[in-house]
């Protein structure tokens, strides 16, 4: 079987659902035209096959004294399509992405613990920016 992934931005909400089973539940449409339709919001699918096999998501962020910079938001593999690269090659795809839109650099946040994870974006080169907290606030 071919696993060298095709890396496409998706654009359109069935690119999304057919994609479905790479996110932690189900593509609501409403919210994936919204995500799709605002600015510096961006989703790379990868397909071996022609079948999604993987998909990040990125979000510029801009601040007045920072500039802009991307966030890595979610980054997921097919079980089926683990440990060949496609990880990393959508991580270095958003990280182009990311340099043609000029932001100055991307992050993303990981728990210690997640070890596919770290080594994924570490073959993509990435480097420790030390620990941080994460805090969050839930609205109901």
């Amino acid at each position: 079987m071919e696993t060298r992934p095709v890396v496409r931005q998706a654009t359109t909400v069935s690119e999304l659902t057919a994609a479905e089973h790479l996110f932690d539940g189900p593509v609501r449409p409403d919210w994936a035209e919204r995500f799709l339709a605002a600015p510096g919001h961006v989703i790379l699918v990868a397909y071996v096959g022609g079948e999604p096999a993987g998909m990040v998501s990125g979000i510029e962020m801009c601040h007045p004294d920072k500039g802009t910079e991307m966030c890595l938001y979610e980054l997921s593999v097919d079980e089926a399509f683990r440990r060949r690269g496609i990880g990393r090659a959508l991580t270095q795809a958003l990280a182009e992405v990311a340099r043609e839109r000029g932001c100055y650099d991307m992050w993303v946040g990981v728990e210690r613990d997640n070890d596919a994870a770290l080594a994924t974006y570490r073959s993509a080169r990435g480097r420790d920016d030390g620990d941080f907290a994460m805090l969050t606030w839930t609205f109901e």
